[in-house]
């Protein structure tokens, strides 16, 4: 699939509505791919297939969190559409805030989304793949995925996590054909990123603003590339991209560079609170 591209592949692309994943969609429609979309809610997935050029797209509402769910939705989809040749994870949400301040049950719903709901899918999608010998799984983390960011213990935790996953799983498939990438895209212009601003510590934005802000159709476009190259790990940006080669070569060193990040957004909170005030 790597050598013939994406004319007439079957991608299969979860949080499919908004975001990363319709642009994704897109992207790969326009190609000449068939895609199949899925997500919680209905209204916005057929929004989603009306922007999709050519016709033989389709819809699955399905709540990833929920492991019988999927694995009723990937025998229908593997039923009306056949076994597909990508799988992409990108449903995901988020919820910034001081670690004291989180109510438990965060933690607990970004797992559930954004770790296990990628396990949901790949255990629902990758026996057919592996059984034909072949297929892409392309899994959504973050930048806050490899480098621990401020104000995000919640969402770097269920990030981490999917890092982890896919470094074990990539090595478990390759064996099989199966090719596993994973993404860390920088921050992106999604719903999800609206949502999640107003209730970011004055911190964590005020780190946001030393970095670039990408548009959902840029970081899929160089997702797209990557998986073509055949890239394990995908850094859609220049920011992601220094970010990953800064924290390997430094190290532990990271840590100390984070902390004076940190200690600078606290100095400029403190002064903009007294300024207001």
């Amino acid at each position: 699939m790597t050598k013939k591209g994406l004319k007439d592949a079957l991608l299969v692309i979860t949080g499919g509505s908004s975001g990363i994943g319709l642009a994704l969609a897109q992207l790969a429609a326009q190609e000449g791919a068939r895609v199949a979309l899925v997500a919680r809610r209905r209204e916005k997935l057929e929004a989603a297939l009306a922007s999709l050029p050519g016709e033989d797209h389709r819809i699955y509402p399905c709540d990833v969190a929920d492991a019988e769910a999927v694995a009723h939705m990937a025998e229908q989809v593997q039923q009306d559409m056949g076994t597909p040749d990508w799988v992409v994870n990108s449903a995901g949400i988020t919820h910034p805030g001081y670690f004291w301040e989180l109510p438990v049950e965060v933690f607990h719903q970004l797992m559930e989304v954004n770790y296990y709901g990628t396990v949901h899918v790949c255990k629902a999608f990758v026996p057919a793949m592996m059984a034909r010998g072949s297929g892409h799984v392309v899994n959504i983390s973050s930048v806050a995925g490899f480098l621990g960011v401020f104000g995000y213990t919640a969402y770097s935790g269920s990030k981490f996590a999917v890092w982890g996953f896919s470094d074990t799983l990539r090595a478990e498939l390759k064996p099989k054909g199966v090719q596993v990438h994973i993404v860390f895209p920088p921050d992106t212009d999604t719903p999800q990123l609206h949502y999640e601003m107003p209730l970011k510590p004055p911190e964590t934005k005020i780190l946001a603003e030393t970095g670039g802000l990408l548009s959902a159709e840029a970081v899929a476009k160089e997702t797209i590339k990557g998986v073509l190259k055949g890239r394990y790990v995908i850094l859609p940006g220049f920011d992601p991209k220094w970010m990953w080669k800064v924290s390997h070569w430094l190290g532990s060193g990271t840590y100390w560079v984070m902390d004076r990040l940190v200690a600078r957004a606290q100095r400029i909170a403190r002064a903009r609170a007294a300024k207001r005030g």
